[in-house]
């Protein structure tokens, strides 16, 4: 871009935030209109609750902001990018999104919207859309050059189907095509594709790999969602999927993940299905022989996911076990540390001995700000902090 303008697309950089939901749900209305198909791509949960839309206008306003250095943003495009690389996003659908991107801005903004305007806009956008479109090629290459990877998405049989709790399954996933799986970093996730009877188009959802070791199977961990319009898929899974059943996967994805660094301590932090990203973790990190902590939040013991795993992992292995279970019933019959009550900063400065250590979190977005809060409150560098939520992160151009 000239000079000219990225002057013109970072003064108006403030319209675009007044204005952002008002042209994101204008621009995701048209596009689905006359692309219909791309409704099998994106979560239409996420469009009917807004989380997209809002999603999408804090790309574009960040973007504005760094159009002059759009290096500040490459973490967070390869964020998205995994996610766009795990839902089936090609480079032939930037051209499509920058379209109806602009002419959404158009709409909204009326004559506000001058042609130099919309110029300066649609080479930002193509400079943007570029940098996404190299690296989720490498990532395409990178998930497909892997031993026993593959691009896309492949049909995955139901192993075995395995009850967690009152409202969590684990399903045990073998390829089809019985080649071996693809190693993956603890911490990733895979999009999982089903067709819904109740619905038109396919529909996809992230789940965390929850199992970490024998190589023959994936384990996804499935919570009902409470809402039924955000948990038709998990309803779906949970009601009309059986062993033998078959569902399609992509490959492992995601920058949520347990660092190389072996002999580095780690804390891992969790609340309620949160748990799934983390238990990969810890089996890692003991195998690594690493100084660990596992620290888990629930509602109710009977809500406590892989607590006999867990229970079984910490009578042989040495490493630093703490439960909080809110409803104040503790498990008697458990040896692990537990506490009555929800985590609170005192324990996090009780529990974890070492602020230099490495924490990982996830849990609902509460939670998160919680722990990440008192962290800081104790002591911990925000660079030695890593999380992830089950949210939608910003994006650019198509996501989840």
């Amino acid at each position: 871009m000239n000079q000219n303008e990225i002057d013109i697309v970072k003064s108006t950089a403030p319209v675009l935030a007044q204005y952002g939901e008002q042209i994101t749900t204008c621009f995701y209305r048209n596009l689905f209109e006359a692309h219909p198909e791309l409704l099998n791509v994106f979560n239409r949960t996420n469009q009917r609750t807004g989380r997209q839309q809002t999603a999408l206008a804090n790309t574009v306003y960040a973007a504005a902001q760094h159009i002059d250095q759009l290096h500040v943003l490459v973490p967070v495009v390869k964020q998205i990018a995994h996610k766009h690389r795990s839902i089936g996003v090609k480079a032939e659908h930037y051209p499509i999104v920058g379209e109806f991107l602009l002419g959404a801005i158009k709409e909204v903004l009326g004559d506000s919207a001058t042609d130099d305007i919309l110029a300066a806009w649609k080479k930002a956008y193509g400079d943007i859309a570029d940098i996404f479109i190299s690296v989720e090629k490498e990532m395409y290459e990178q998930a497909e050059g892997a031993k026993g990877g593959w691009s896309d998405y492949k049909p995955f049989v139901v192993a075995k189907k395995v009850k967690e709790s009152s409202d969590v399954y684990s399903f045990y996933l073998k390829p089809v095509d019985q080649n071996p799986l693809p190693t993956f970093l603890p911490g990733q996730y895979v999009s999982v594709r089903v067709q819904v009877p109740s619905e038109e188009f396919m529909s996809i959802r992230q789940y965390s790999l929850s199992d970490f070791g024998d190589q023959s199977y994936y384990r996804i961990t499935v919570k009902r969602e409470v809402n039924v319009a955000e948990g038709e898929v998990s309803a779906y899974l949970h009601d009309h999927v059986e062993v033998g059943n078959e569902i399609e996967m992509s490959a492992p994805a995601g920058d949520f993940v347990l660092e190389q660094s072996e002999e580095h301590p780690v804390v891992l932090i969790s609340g309620g299905v949160g748990i799934t990203p983390t238990m990969p973790m810890l089996k890692k990190s003991i195998e690594e022989h690493r100084d660990i902590t596992f620290i888990h939040a629930v509602r109710t013991k009977e809500q406590h996911i892989f607590k006999d795993e867990l229970q079984e992992l910490f009578a042989k292995y040495p490493f630093s076990y703490h439960v909080a279970y809110s409803d104040g019933d503790v498990d008697a019959d458990r040896t692990y540390d537990q506490k009555a009550g929800r985590i609170i900063r005192d324990d996090l400065q009780k529990w974890c001995k070492n602020p230099e250590a490495s924490f990982y979190i996830c849990g609902s977005p509460l939670f998160m700000e919680e722990m990440i809060k008192s962290l800081k409150a104790i002591g911990v560098k925000s660079e030695s902090i890593h999380f992830e939520a089950f949210t939608p992160k910003m994006s650019v151009a198509v996501t989840e």
